[in-house]
């Protein structure tokens, strides 16, 4: 029996395209679910790989439908392997029913398993090179010293809420008790 799975990432999403090519192909049954890939929790996902039985084949439209990493994507194919479960990829021409289908699958994964790597290599020399620099990394504070030192002086007039101050630097309330511990209260106040 051919058992379909179709993910789509977002509720703006639409499964169609998946659906009808799963169809096309001869699926039985087709599991559908709306879920982020990285989600460990995909419920349609889980009960698809329980319905299945050994002989059958598990068909997705492309392998990122299936799994994020390369290492969650081994391990589902290994497991249905053991369970005697095919697995068929229609954009990619993977069926590892046959030895020349599972000698793809293995190539694309190890393939991708490596551009991971030159990825990672990437980013960490970029990291070093830009830490050798004196750069910092991260996302640039909300609020620089000079309007730190401006909302300290707003915040010193009880007639200025603390939501008004906020609003007037563009930030959120949470912001400006962030970068200034303490509050209104930390502050000392005109006499």
């Amino acid at each position: 029996m051919l058992v379909g799975y179709a993910r789509v990432s977002t509720r703006d999403q639409s499964p169609a395209l998946q659906i009808e090519a799963l169809r096309h192909a001869g699926c039985e049954r087709v599991f559908m679910e709306k879920a982020s890939g990285a989600q460990r929790d995909r419920p349609e996902l889980k009960a698809a790989l329980d319905y299945l039985r050994a002989g059958d084949t598990l068909a997705v439209w492309k392998l990122d439908r299936l799994a994020r990493s390369v290492r969650q994507l081994v391990e589902t194919a290994e497991d249905l392997a053991k369970r005697e479960i095919g697995l068929r990829v229609l954009t990619q021409a993977i069926d590892t029913t046959s030895s020349g289908g599972r000698l793809v699958f293995h190539v694309f994964a190890a393939v991708a398993e490596f551009e991971r790597e030159l990825t990672l290599e990437r980013t960490h020399a970029g990291l070093a090179q830009a830490k050798a620099l004196g750069r910092r990394g991260g996302r640039k504070p909300a609020m620089g010293p000079a309007e730190i030192k401006r909302a300290k002086a707003m915040l010193t007039d009880r007639t200025i809420t603390v939501e008004e101050v906020a609003q007037q630097f563009g930030v959120q309330p949470s912001t400006l008790y962030r970068h200034i511990p303490g509050g209104r209260s930390s502050l000392s106040q005109p006499t």
